[in-house]
């Protein structure tokens, strides 16, 4: 009897990790990048101002930090959701990039689709603005 109920906790564990996820690997925003549309800089502070980490799951989100850099004041979380099941990559690879990168998630917070740059492996990301990468995902660029 006993045996039974610690496999059904044990299976429910199990069950609840699936369904939320456990961290994959964790980013840092490049401090030459932009903070992605679904922050908006408060207070009207410079971007300098600001940290931005990033969590994939192994669920398939992506969990976002916003902290304040002095004093590393977290000031917001969002969860997004990516599209697809792996990394993407360039019809045509630009040069000077490592082997098999640079690697690109679409993202997407609250209704807000960006694309995360990864140009190699490191625990970097960037947010990316060039429209001819929006344009060969079929990502809508606002």
């Amino acid at each position: 009897m006993l045996f039974n109920k610690i496999k059904k906790h044990i299976l429910g564990i199990i069950v609840g990790i699936s369904m939320v996820g456990c961290i994959e690997s964790s980013f840092v925003l490049a401090p030459e990048s932009r903070l992605p549309k679904w922050f908006n800089e408060p207070n009207g502070l410079p971007r300098s101002e600001y940290r931005v980490t990033m969590d994939y799951l192994t669920n398939g989100d992506a969990v976002f930090k916003l902290f304040k850099s002095e004093g590393d004041f977290h000031i917001k979380t969002v969860t997004g959701t990516t599209q697809g099941d792996r990394p993407r990559k360039l019809k045509i690879t630009p040069s000077g990039f490592p082997k098999n990168y640079p690697l690109y998630e679409i993202i997407t917070v609250n209704g807000i689709t960006e694309i995360i740059e990864h140009r190699k492996m490191e625990p970097m990301f960037y947010v990316v603005d060039d429209p001819l990468i929006y344009r060969e995902f079929g990502v809508e660029n606002k």
